[in-house]
């Protein structure tokens, strides 16, 4: 009995509805290989015949009907055409959220070109750095951004900058004479990582997995024409880009787009979008759960609030506050290799694979090493396995399924450095995620901290994530980010936490908070009070600055405190204080 009659079983036995979003989504994938030739933007020009003047994409500035959305894709396919993008030439794209976007890279890989999708974030080196690595033939910009990419890259010769716009090209479906064979197997899109321990890389995505991610989710979420999501989250990434606006257009629901998050409008965006479900990542949730009460908070009639990165602590809170009927959390990597998906909305997990799908989605944990950076051996050289509740590096078997192929970097090199050989056996390969997770009793899985990031210190690794967690518990605090930082004379690196705070922050109350809930090894040895904290468009925050500056009171104007052993409280770090911690005069 293969994996859809399992589940088939399930539903028609009257199990939980979880079995149901499982099926749906196996039904709504399983023709993907079989319809090789059948790619996004074809999906989309059916999807025009059928739905004509039905809204697809809608933003403050401008809308899009299915019609008008392949319309002008057809334009941006024929600009792609008559500016000799062959197949598999790349043309990097640097624009604000807006339906354009979407119309932009639909048009350009119909014709069988590769879109990088630009962080409208970056400048200066990391931009050049970026465009470099797809060496595009061309980059489109809109016209806000030019100035910016033609400073960044400069020995790209000037007539390979365009200003976004293909309004002189036919709107008709392309011609026989103009079309490449583009299929499932071709590359379409390259989405950067975030950044956030060096430079951006650029990861490949499939005509495949475009595919796989767009009605994996339709079938998850049950979507519906009837539904509206509403899109906050960077287009250049692979949620926001791709991932979201497949989605919905898949069921031939509409997409409202916001050019960027605020916190202060997203309830009235959601409300006046009249949408039905919202998708949110990392810290979003916790920067709405801190705002002001408005009335439309609770006046929208939002089903699903999708995505990944809701913290435990913010979880209910979140829920609960704007009555969110479900909230479907999920794991994946732009680069693919695994997937997962929390269906029975258990809170704080990242996701669960049912015994009848374990073969083809489950990851295994295994031991790791922050000293290293590897994966820990045994005796023989193999990788060793997690216990239940054990934290680990999450892998996966290498594989050609569509839904978890790592399709990599276009950097051949950071590619190969993903692929963990000789794992279990003799010759295997598996794909290294970065993320360490653990896994409970009950099969779920929880995200503990990305690697690097995780740092030892007295002979223990402390995961920041975990500890970002619990004082975010604490009344008063509005962001953490913990990092390790380095101490002349120890072992490992010490924690430090940067800290955005209420003026009804109670330090002493603080420190016994912290003590009841956190090991010895994992308390913050020193705190940098901040106004704000840096993060990517992502809402991901950034470390590797904050822990190259340590916790030198010279380096910086913010207020530092030390968890002074022998007073058992945090005392303010001065010059004299820090030299003498310097020194080793001072018990840590």
């Amino acid at each position: 009995m293969n994996a859809a009659s399992k589940i088939a079983d399930q539903v028609s036995s009257g199990k939980p509805s979880a079995a149901k979003d499982w099926l749906r989504a196996l039904e709504r994938t399983a023709p993907i290989a079989r319809q090789r030739e059948r790619v996004f933007p074809v999906m989309i020009d059916e999807l025009a015949v059928k739905l004509g003047d039905t809204i697809a994409l809608v933003s403050n500035s401008e809308q899009l009907s299915y019609r008008e959305l392949a319309c002008r894709a057809n334009q941006y396919a024929r600009w792609a055409l008559e500016h000799d993008v062959a197949k598999g030439d790349a043309v990097c794209l640097m624009m604000p959220n807006r339906p354009e976007f979407l119309a932009i890279w639909l048009g350009i890989t119909k014709v069988g070109g590769v879109v990088a999708l630009l962080n409208t974030n970056l400048t200066g080196a990391a931009l050049a750095h970026s465009i470099g690595v797809v060496q595009p033939k061309h980059v489109i910009v809109d016209a806000a951004f030019a100035a910016t990419v033609a400073s960044a890259i400069p020995d790209l010769p000037a007539g390979r900058i365009h200003v976004a716009g293909a309004e002189a090209y036919s709107t008709e479906e392309l011609g026989w004479s103009e079309r490449r064979p583009v299929t499932i197997a071709d590359r379409a899109l390259c989405i950067y990582t975030s950044g956030t321990t060096g430079l951006p890389k650029a990861a490949n995505v499939s005509h495949a997995r475009i595919m796989q991610w767009s009605h994996w989710f339709q079938g998850m979420l049950d979507l519906q024409p009837s539904d509206r999501l509403y899109n906050c989250l960077p287009m250049y990434h692979s949620v926001g880009g791709v991932l979201a606006p497949g989605a919905i257009l898949a069921a031939g629901g509409s997409l409202a787009i916001a050019e960027k998050f605020s916190a202060g409008r997203f309830w009235s965006d959601v409300v006046r979008f009249d949408c039905t479900l919202i998708q949110y990542i990392g810290e979003l949730c916790r920067y709405l759960a801190n705002a002001p009460a408005s009335t439309a908070e609770t006046a929208h009639r939002v089903r699903i609030a999708t995505g990944n990165g809701l913290r435990p602590d913010v979880w209910e809170k979140f829920q609960n506050r704007f009555q969110i009927p479900r909230i479907f959390e999920f794991y994946a990597a732009t680069e693919g290799g695994l997937s997962l998906f929390n269906a029975e909305g258990k809170c704080g997990a990242i996701g669960r694979v049912p015994g009848y799908l374990a073969h083809r989605f489950a990851p295994t944990l295994v031991r790791f090493d922050p000293e290293t950076g590897e994966p820990a051996r045994d005796e023989i050289g193999f990788c060793i396995p997690c216990g239940v509740n054990e934290p680990g590096e999450a892998i996966v078997k290498v594989t050609d399924d569509a839904g978890s192929r790592f399709e990599g970097y276009t950097d051949s090199e950071a590619s190969a450095k993903r692929i963990l050989r000789d794992v279990f056996a003799p010759g295997d390969q598996w794909v290294r995620t970065g993320d360490l997770m653990r896994k409970d009793e009950a099969g779920y899985f929880y995200f503990v901290d990305r690697i690097g990031d995780t740092f030892r210190w007295k002979g223990e690794n402390v995961a920041t994530s975990e500890v970002e967690e619990n004082i975010c518990a604490f009344p008063g605090v509005e962001q953490a980010n913990v990092y390790g930082v380095e101490i002349a004379g120890t072992d490992g690196r010490a924690g430090m936490a940067a800290l955005v705070i209420q003026e009804n922050f109670d330090l002493e109350a603080f420190h016994e908070f912290l003590d009841a809930r956190l090991a010895h090894y994992a308390r913050p040895v020193f705190l940098r009070i901040r106004n704000e904290i840096e993060t990517t468009g992502t809402f991901k925050q950034t470390k590797t600055a904050l822990a190259r500056e340590g916790c030198n009171p010279a380096g910086t104007p913010d207020v530092l405190y030390f968890n002074h052993a022998e007073k058992n409280a945090f005392v303010r770090l001065d010059a004299s204080l820090y030299d003498e911690i310097q020194a080793g005069k001072v018990r840590i």
